[in-house]
């Protein structure tokens, strides 16, 4: 039997796995669900891996069968950290903690104002605000603003312009929220932003996500718990 814990890694797992799927729909990638494993057969946009575990103990020989290691970069999401890819040609690239915090926790109110990006101009200018000059702005198409289950968070100062935001992925049992940033203060200033707009958009729903470092330290501060460890496992 499951404790609580090994339930919330696994229900941050799904979400995560479903976030990677829209974030590839966006791309016109395909990808399946399947027991074990989400994976995309072709190589998933930047950042996001070719395949995510959903239960712990899967198959890494057919994990590593569903994906293309033939194009530089596969990857895959070992969301129970209890796998060994080494014999399919992989290296542990970073290690990460789940990470979760109860819709009953206390909510600081943000300072400044937010909303959900709506079209393609204001989902743009969030993507430039998150990618602060890396080049990568385009890795976040308008199809995904189709996805009914994708929230792009943006927060603005008082003369309008992106200056913190997130991602928030609905599923069934929690929202996952990645993507965190601001453009002064890191995660330590996004959180209560991000964190006021969860609570106002699902405030029935416990919040997930993964980080690893500096951000998992922010994250513990602003009320999260870590509940199990992920690997990220990158190809050659």
């Amino acid at each position: 039997m499951m404790t609580p814990k090994q339930f919330l890694v696994q229900c941050a797992a799904r979400n995560n796995a479903e976030w990677c799927a829209a974030m590839s729909r966006s791309h016109d990638l395909a990808s399946e669900f399947e027991a074990q494993a989400w994976a995309a057969s072709t190589r998933t946009p930047l950042y996001y891996p070719d395949a995510v575990t959903l239960i712990p103990g899967a198959d890494p020989v057919a994990l590593a069968a569903r994906i293309d290691t033939a194009v530089p970069g596969a990857s895959i999401k070992d969301s129970f950290a209890d796998l060994d890819l080494t014999e399919a040609g992989f290296q542990v690239l970073f290690e990460a903690q789940w990470i979760h915090r109860p819709a009953s926790a206390p909510i600081i109110p943000s300072g400044p104002a937010w909303h959900v990006a709506g079209d393609p101009d204001e989902l743009r200018a969030w993507a430039l605000a998150w990618d602060d000059g890396e080049g990568n702005a385009g890795l976040f198409r308008p199809e995904l603003l189709d996805d009914p289950a994708t929230f792009v968070l943006a927060g603005h100062s008082s003369g309008g312009r992106v200056i913190a935001g997130a991602v928030a992925s609905r599923s069934d049992q929690v929202v996952g929220i990645s993507n965190v940033f601001a453009l002064d203060g890191g995660p330590e200033a996004a959180w209560p932003l991000v964190l006021d707009a969860v609570h106002r958009l699902f405030p029935t729903l416990p919040v997930v996500g993964y980080e690893h470092g500096d951000d998992l330290a922010a994250a513990v501060r602003h009320g999260f718990e870590p509940v199990g460890p992920l690997r990220i496992w990158l190809h050659g």
